[in-house]
């Protein structure tokens, strides 16, 4: 199997402009959600770098450029304050050996050929768990926001000190956070593709801090602090058997929201290239690169949609692009890393905030109601359980109950195409033969016709037509226009046809083809029915049955 990425370089200008333009929006993003998890700046920085890198290398989709992500920096910020409160000591060092295990995860996914699945969630689903996370982001910047530490215990913590963040507030810094804010919703369309709004707010604000508040009021404001230039310090992996449980459920779900969030990104760069992306594929380099980036104490990431937008819209195609913006970042990173030290933590507070509020799904929300309130409660409870319980929680209580409201309406279609008939009622399309034939067995034969798939929530349809009618002599199933017998329709057939027989009835199969009648035969139906009352044709059914009735009566029917 090819693992890198084809690189050419045909497209080499456009992709130098797209990778250089995507670095610059990659600057503060990366330092925002570095200080954001709690692993630091330089963590957001290499994780930005690395995670890019080998995305562009060895990942399935040449004009995507990953890095870490809101949603990656929502999962890692509970990852690390979990195990920090557990060990203050090796809680980061854990925290990053989860980042490479959900690598490892995200490996495991493309190899098993997962990726065609991962993006099969119901639509009120995955908008529901976006804007939880927005929502989380929100909050846990309300305290730096504010100049305050945010307090341990994520949203309930951040909710239940909300008086005392208030009444405690740093003026320095909300100004400077309100600046941020207003640079970001009000920054000129125009000029956004000669500065990207990010980089302006954390120039305008940084030199405002230093120039207003300089040396002898530069401590009334939190600024990142010093990052060493250098190459990054390696982390071990350090797996303890009391912390593997909760580092394998964290892997898991770090591995899972990455790979949803990823193979989103994948989408739309698929409409704006007109190209298709490898799904399998783009996960393992998505595993790949979050293991190095784990190992090398970076944060982990995953596609970004801003950010390859941007080098779409700048030129970038290959994945060329994203290598020239990791190289961008490494030289930013090895020479240049001071020059961050005096940016004001508010102002990086605001651009995750103006991230947090673009997550949430406003439009889809405004409208939801109006489609279905369903629909509307599948979205507020994945919100509510994403911000207040878990996200893979969310995700399986949303999934599960779309599919079991998708079931219901299925099985409510699928059983109007269960028909019991013994005469000519126009329930369904017969011939003029199949008409005469059962207006000549008076009743006496039942065409128990079904159509479609016929799912678990059929079962129920197929016992109910079949109890409703019980006097006839021979029951004709017919089942011609069934391309997919489920488990359960398969055991309600058969019991209909058990009863029959303990009735002493005769028993014909019409139509039965494939895996339909593989199904019927696996189940040993087929040794309760004679051999030649397996037809291919209702016709030949029918002439059948009418013969069974009427060889009763000492008659026997004849075809015109």
């Amino acid at each position: 199997m090819q693992i890198t990425n084809k690189i050419h370089f045909r497209n080499l200008r456009g992709d130098i402009f797209g990778g250089l333009t995507a670095a610059v929006v990659a600057l503060p993003m990366a330092l925002a959600f570095g200080i954001a998890s709690g692993a630091g700046a330089s963590a957001g920085m290499w994780g930005a770098i690395l995670v890019g890198f080998f995305t562009a290398l060895f990942g399935g989709t040449p004009s995507l450029i990953s890095e870490p992500t809101g949603p990656m920096t929502v999962i890692v910020t509970a990852v690390i304050a979990e195990l920090m409160a557990k060990d203050p000591q090796t809680g980061l060092a854990i925290a990053f050996t989860v980042v490479m295990m959900a690598g490892l995860l995200q490996i495991l996914f493309g190899v098993l050929k997962l990726g065609k699945y991962i993006t099969m969630l119901p639509y009120n689903v995955i908008s529901g768990f976006m804007t939880g996370i927005g929502v989380i982001l929100i909050f846990l910047q309300v305290a730096p926001f504010l100049g305050q530490e945010t307090p341990a215990g994520g949203v309930f913590a951040v909710i239940k000190s909300l008086p005392n963040l208030i009444v405690n507030l740093n003026p320095l810094e909300v100004g400077l956070g309100a600046i941020t804010l207003i640079i970001l919703f009000f920054y000129p369309r125009k000029w956004q593709n000669i500065v990207p709004p990010q980089l302006t707010a954390l120039l305008i604000g940084t030199v405002i801090a230093l120039l207003f508040f300089g040396n002898a009021n530069i401590r009334t404001i939190a600024t990142i602090g010093e990052i060493t230039p250098g190459l990054p310090q390696l982390q071990m992996p350090m797996l303890t058997f009391e912390n593997l449980r909760l580092m394998f459920v964290n892997a898991t779900v770090l591995a899972t929201v990455g790979s949803i969030d990823c193979l989103l990104t994948c989408l739309v760069c698929d409409s704006l290239t007109r190209s298709e992306h490898q799904s399998n594929k783009e996960l393992i380099g998505q595993g790949i690169a979050n293991l190095i980036t784990g190992f090398c104490g970076g944060m982990a990431g995953s596609g970004a949609t801003t950010a390859s937008v941007v080098s779409i819209q700048a030129g970038g195609r290959t994945p060329v692009a994203g290598i020239c913006r990791a190289l961008v970042l490494l030289v930013i990173m090895l020479w240049a890393a001071p020059l961050t030290s005096g940016i004001p933590l508010a102002v990086l507070a605001g651009i995750v905030l103006k991230v947090g509020i673009d997550i949430i799904d406003w439009s889809f929300l405004k409208r939801v109601h109006k489609i279905s309130w369903k629909a509307a409660g599948i979205v507020y409870s994945v919100v509510l359980l994403t911000v207040f319980v878990d996200l893979m929680v969310a995700v399986a209580v949303g999934v599960f109950i779309a599919n079991i409201l998708t079931i219901d309406r299925l099985s409510e279609l699928q059983s109007n195409a269960v028909k019991a008939i013994t005469d000519d009622d126009d329930q369904i399309v017969l011939t003029e033969d199949e008409k005469k034939i059962l207006d000549l067995a008076n009743g006496r034969v039942l065409l128990f016709h079904l159509s479609g798939p016929m799912i678990f929530g059929v079962a129920k349809a197929i016992a109910r037509e079949h109890g409703a009618i019980d006097n006839y002599d021979v029951l004709l199933v017919d089942l011609a226009e069934v391309p997919v017998l489920g488990v359960t329709s398969s055991l309600a057939i058969e019991n209909a046809i058990q009863e029959a027989l303990e009735m002493k009835r005769e028993v014909i199969v019409v139509g039965a083809t494939g895996k339909v009648k593989s199904r019927l035969e696996k189940l040993g139906i087929a040794g309760l029915i004679p051999e030649n009352h397996w037809m291919s044709d209702r016709i030949s059914a029918l002439e059948e049955g009418l013969n069974i009735v009427q060889g009763k009566d000492g008659e026997v029917y004849a075809t015109s």
